[in-house]
């Protein structure tokens, strides 16, 4: 493989247990998210739903954690262009399960997996590229442009409060612009991470990850503090693909033996 097509990166010595952690405690927060969605939506109880609206406004910022965390992983990867390339077949396979099991408005068509495979392989291709910028002026650059992506989903960028500009309306009229937040009217998913707004946070993720590779991290986030959240982050793509399954089989056990007593 040629040089610049693959990201070699300096591994510091010993893991940050901190990731993992952080990683772990966003991923609890998930399955917690998801059980509940399931139990309201899924199975039709009031009570499942009346949770997921007091959970709904923490939700993005569990999820913000998460890609952060990714990104400042990818500085720590010898190869995200591999590492990519995997999840992004992986995303699509849940896209194609989720299809036939759930349905086509439920079916996952861009969902964190994408994004992430997708962001993985543009940081390992531009990442020599990305070394010229100082790591703060990137992490403020692209915290920036997530808060002025956040509503391109809504037709436009925006400063909340202080200005807006309207985007061409063509961009969402077709079907093959929703990875970027294009969508057009009717568009569903059963998870949905476009890539405008949240590329942008896992790359101010990949910039703030350089001070990790160079050891310049708080001596206290590469020691160990709660084994058990860490364990669960460091195996979060396979509780990411079993939790889902395992919710709504559980469910439906519950729900043939107490019913609407659930």
């Amino acid at each position: 493989m040629p040089e610049a097509a693959k990201d070699q990166k300096t591994v510091p010595k010993g893991r940050i247990h901190l990731l993992d952690e952080l990683r772990g405690f966003a991923l609890i927060f998930m399955v917690f998210y998801h059980t509940f969605y399931t139990i309201g939506y899924f199975f039709d109880h009031e009570w499942g739903r009346d949770v997921i609206h007091v959970l709904y406004p923490i939700g993005p910022w569990f999820a913000g954690l998460f890609i952060v965390i990714a990104g400042i992983s990818s500085n720590l990867s010898h190869s995200n262009i591999d590492r990519g390339a995997r999840l992004f077949f992986i995303a699509w396979i849940v896209s194609i399960v989720t299809f036939f099991v759930v349905g086509n408005e439920s079916a996952i068509r861009f969902g964190v997996l994408h994004m992430f495979s997708v962001c993985m392989m543009l940081y390992g291709l531009i990442s020599r590229l990305l070394k010229v910028v100082p790591w703060w002026i990137g992490v403020i650059l692209n915290v920036l442009l997530f808060v002025l992506t956040i509503p391109v989903t809504e037709g436009k960028i925006a400063i909340p409060f202080l200005w807006e500009w309207q985007l061409p309306m063509d961009w969402y009229q077709t079907d093959f612009l929703y990875p970027l937040g294009f969508i057009r009217n009717g568009f569903s998913s059963g998870d949905f991470f476009p890539l405008f707004p949240w590329m942008f946070l896992f790359f101010a993720g990949t910039f703030f990850g350089r001070l990790a590779v160079q050891k310049k991290w708080p001596k206290f986030t590469y020691k160990s503090h709660i084994k058990p959240l860490a364990a669960i982050g460091k195996h979060s793509l396979l509780i990411y693909l079993l939790h889902q399954p395992m919710i709504f089989g559980i469910c439906t056990l519950v729900n043939m033996l107490f019913g609407s007593k659930m």
